[in-house]
């Protein structure tokens, strides 16, 4: 099942938790994206406040090519960097895959050069939905 939000979008896969880490990473990477950061929000919430909930991790994804063609537009851009892609699942052992939205987050940038990077940088995103 398809998802989207009008600063998301993603979709259900047919795998494990782990299975879809492995496989959305390595779909990144075939378009040219590394993940810098690892949130696991799940384990967070264990640690911090007691609390359990289904798993849940925040993948920091960036290409570096254009991440730089962004910092050169516009210098405080890293504010909206990196593109976050969230690996959850529901209670019901479901798993989700959904990536933010480039071009929905981009748009506070007020900069004519932005736009088709994160253009660009969506289409990308979504070739790896599509891999899912």
């Amino acid at each position: 099942m398809d998802t989207d939000s009008h600063f998301g979008f993603g979709k259900t896969v047919d795998q494990s938790f782990d299975e879809a880490i492995e496989t959305v990473t390595a779909e990144l990477q075939k378009e040219g994206f590394g993940v810098l950061s690892e949130i696991d929000v799940s384990a967070k919430m264990k640690e911090k406040l007691g609390k359990d909930m289904p798993q849940y991790r925040i993948l920091g994804a960036c290409n570096p090519a254009l991440a730089y063609q962004a910092i050169e537009a516009v210098e405080d851009i890293g504010l909206l960097l990196p593109c976050n892609v969230l690996v959850r699942e529901d209670e019901a052992g479901t798993v989700h895959v959904d990536f933010m939205d480039p071009q929905s987050v981009l748009s506070l940038v007020d900069n004519p050069g932005v736009a088709p990077l994160a253009s660009e940088v969506k289409a990308k995103l979504q070739r790896v939905l599509a891999e899912l």
